[in-house]
């Protein structure tokens, strides 16, 4: 009997509908610190994302959730909720002419630029690590050409939950399709277990990787140093253009004088008051 009232009353909470006082008070909360604009017709979206936590802390309203969220005692919660509400969507080798270029220009000039080059790239929303590790892979196949290049890569998200998937660095055989077979047999190692059927990422490139957590609405960003290479794709298009604009003037502020800022193909900065110039579509360099 007491199962049966469990099992119904988790029923009623997905039942629970999420009133327009409740979501406004939450779509005001994610854009205040998260930047990212909530209208009305995402309020369905955010219902179905949150039911489920409603359902762990046996919260009987959308009203009792949002109270515990943002009271003393819901810290951790909320961190919960920022991973639930963000949208993370990500491939390696995405936009892959990024990378010829990276390959092509940014990579020579810098060798060219400097006597001891240590390449610095940030990777700014990385979600769970794919782009990163693309950026490893990528420079990694560079160095081996180039013995006295080095590099040093940062990966950061708002969201901890993409960020341990990011650490642990385990993929399904089906994330890693757009990888080469070379790539692969240089920088993947197969589970064991031929019924998980996935990969991780080989050790030696784990380590070139630092992930940390990074709020884009944060005053500053606790990155140590300055970057040669930013890149920013698909990031700032859940942004209104008044918020892209002071978050891309903060990504630069990180971005060493004549370094590189790479946007997704969705994005533009035309007009924007920040301090790029433009090289081809998408790419930048900081003037």
């Amino acid at each position: 009997m007491e199962q049966t009232d469990q099992i119904t009353k988790i029923s009623d909470i997905y039942k629970t509908k999420l009133d327009d006082s409740d979501f406004r008070r939450l779509s005001e909360f994610i854009y205040t610190e998260l930047g990212i604009k909530m209208p009305d017709v995402k309020k369905i979206m955010l219902q179905g994302r949150l039911q489920k936590r409603l359902s762990d802390l046996q919260k009987n309203s959308f009203k009792d959730y949002i109270d515990f969220v943002f009271s003393k005692e819901g810290h951790e919660e909320l961190i919960n909720m920022v991973d639930i509400v963000t949208t993370n969507k990500t491939d390696f080798f995405r936009e892959s002419v990024h990378f010829d270029f990276l390959t092509n220009r940014i990579l020579p000039e810098y060798l060219q630029s400097t006597n001891r080059p240590n390449l610095k790239v940030w990777s700014a929303g990385c979600s769970s690590g794919e782009e990163p590790y693309t950026l490893a892979m990528v420079l990694s196949e560079f160095k081996e050409l180039n013995k006295d290049f080095d590099f040093q890569i940062t990966g950061s998200d708002i969201s901890t939950r993409m960020l341990s998937k990011a650490v642990a660095a385990i993929y399904s055989e089906e994330r890693v399709a757009p990888v080469s077979m070379n790539l692969k047999k240089k920088y993947l190692l197969r589970s064991i277990n031929d019924e998980k059927r996935t990969v991780r990422i080989v050790p030696e490139l784990r380590k070139k990787v630092n992930f940390t957590r990074v709020n884009f609405m944060d005053n500053a960003y606790p990155l140590n140093g300055m970057f040669d290479v930013i890149f920013c794709r698909n990031v700032l298009i859940y942004f209104d253009r008044k918020t892209q604009e002071n978050v891309i003037n903060k990504l630069c502020s990180k971005l060493k004088p004549g370094g590189y800022f790479l946007l997704g193909h969705s994005e533009s900065i035309s007009n924007y008051r920040v301090p790029l110039k433009q090289i081809q579509s998408t790419i930048f360099i900081k003037i």
